[in-house]
């Protein structure tokens, strides 16, 4: 095992302008609430196989999705027809990758199960089973629970053990070094604390979120090492957390809208916004990712229930060879 890491600088760009790598306005890190003692040193060449999943589970959208999934604004209407074949581009792309993709039927009786993110946290041959705060959400996990843990042959740890503990995997941002967790309306502290015992050799901070669903509606990993993060003071507190408390220097690109910086980064491709839903952010990742692959997906339908692109698959990363 790699020897321990120490606290270093954080750099940020801002509006997606500037370098990519360190230099001024760089933020002294602090341990801040952190779980974890120590981050997991790990080389460059090993964060990026994070980013090569072999496997991850998708979920078909069910017809009950548009009268009675979840949503913070009640006055959307949903065009399932619409939602369907946007759902069904990000699948054929995935598959494209190469990623083994495990499909799941619809479920009525779950509205929302086409967001198999939120059940559960995979890395390094663990799957933590969360405690999902919205009770109607409860009986996601059975299905997701047995391909973990029968197919894709995940050591299953279930957070039920912990009955206050609460958590939803849009919540759990991992950017291949340590864990941030935002602290929100769908995941608390304790349900931080339950993670960050399974994860012991990854350092895990606490990201209170305010004004959005989860941590992950406003910021995800771009590619490694990369945060893209939205313009809104709410995404950019956030980000200021992060300064505060990474173990590591990050880069970073800040988009107008907070919805775009839900993004996807799998086997050295950035699946990002269309230009049609939000034009200027899109014009930000053509020019700040030009020598790396790209695929624009809309997301439109899905957003009307605060679904974004990572929610919509659970991706199991590859373990590395020092874990193995």
């Amino acid at each position: 095992m790699a020897s321990p890491a120490k606290k270093v600088t954080y750099s940020t760009t801002k509006n997606g302008q500037g370098n990519f790598g360190g230099g001024g306005g760089a933020m002294n890190s602090r341990s801040g609430d952190t779980f974890a003692t120590q981050a997991q040193a790990v080389s460059a060449g090993v964060v990026a196989s994070y980013f090569d999943f072999p496997a991850g589970i998708i979920r078909r959208i069910p017809d009950s999705l548009a009268d009675q999934a979840l949503r913070m604004d009640d006055s959307v209407v949903v065009d399932i027809d619409l939602a369907r074949r946007q759902h069904e581009k990000l699948i054929m792309t995935l598959r494209k990758l190469n990623v083994g993709m495990s499909e799941m039927e619809p479920d009525e009786e779950l509205p929302d199960c086409c967001f198999v993110e939120d059940p559960a946290v995979v890395l390094d041959g663990i799957a933590i089973i969360a405690n999902m705060s919205q009770p109607g959400r409860a009986n996601e996990v059975i299905g997701i629970r047995r391909i973990l843990k029968d197919d894709l042959r995940q050591r299953v740890v279930e957070m039920k053990e912990d009955q206050k503990a609460t958590l939803d995997g849009g919540d759990v941002l991992f950017t291949g070094r340590e864990f941030f967790v935002g602290i929100s309306r769908r995941t608390n502290q304790a349900g931080a604390s339950f993670l960050a015992k399974i994860f012991s050799d990854y350092n895990v901070s606490s990201i209170n979120v305010y004004g959005a669903l989860h941590l992950k509606s406003m910021m995800s990993m771009a590619g490694p090492d990369i945060i893209a993060v939205g313009s809104s003071d709410y995404a950019q507190r956030a980000l200021k957390q992060i300064i505060e408390k990474a173990n590591h220097d990050y880069k970073t690109v800040t988009l107008p809208d907070d919805d775009a910086a839900n993004c996807l980064f799998v086997k050295k491709t950035l699946i990002h916004c269309t230009q049609e839903e939000y034009p200027d952010s899109y014009k930000i990742f053509t020019e700040r990712f030009r020598n790396v692959s790209r695929v624009a997906l809309p997301n439109s339908e899905l957003k009307k229930v605060d679904g974004g692109l990572t929610c919509r698959a659970l991706l199991v990363p590859k373990t590395p060879k020092i874990l193995k």
